[in-house]
């Protein structure tokens, strides 16, 4: 059961953006890019009001990710991604980035908060960030 609305072709999008956002960190690298993604959809808080579709939380602009301007989110997902893609859609959470609406690789280590988001960990070379839960009770 999915724990936001989604479609075949909207899935696969997920898939090329997790793909594109953290390859080289592997699938558990990948499954965490989906849960931010998801929880951007699931949210309804913060940067993220009116986001409602996964196209919405990917071509958000500003906001959205910076994968989308380069060639390699435009290729198509392969079936390994996508089976990524429909674990986070039917809820699938992984630590630190289960309850998350950001993350991004910074060049040392992970700053504590970030816009002023509380650094939840680290995971390779990404850090992610969650909100509280009275800024954004439906990512919890």
């Amino acid at each position: 059961m999915a724990v936001i609305k989604t479609n075949a072709e909207h899935t696969r999008q997920l898939a090329r953006l997790m793909r594109a956002e953290a390859e080289g960190e592997g699938e558990l690298g990948m499954l965490m890019v989906g849960n931010v993604g998801v929880n951007r959809v699931k949210g309804d808080c913060m940067d993220f009001r009116n986001i409602r579709s996964i196209p919405d939380m990917i071509y958000q602009s500003p906001g959205g990710f910076e994968a989308v301007q380069k060639s390699y989110f435009y290729q198509k997902a392969r079936d390994r991604e996508v089976r990524l893609a429909e674990r986070t859609v039917s809820g699938e959470r992984q630590h630190p980035a289960s309850n998350a609406l950001w993350f991004y690789r910074p060049d040392g280590p992970c700053p504590p908060t970030w816009y002023n988001q509380v650094n939840s960990g680290r995971y390779k070379k990404h850090c992610f960030f969650v909100p509280t839960y009275g800024d954004c009770p439906n990512v919890y």
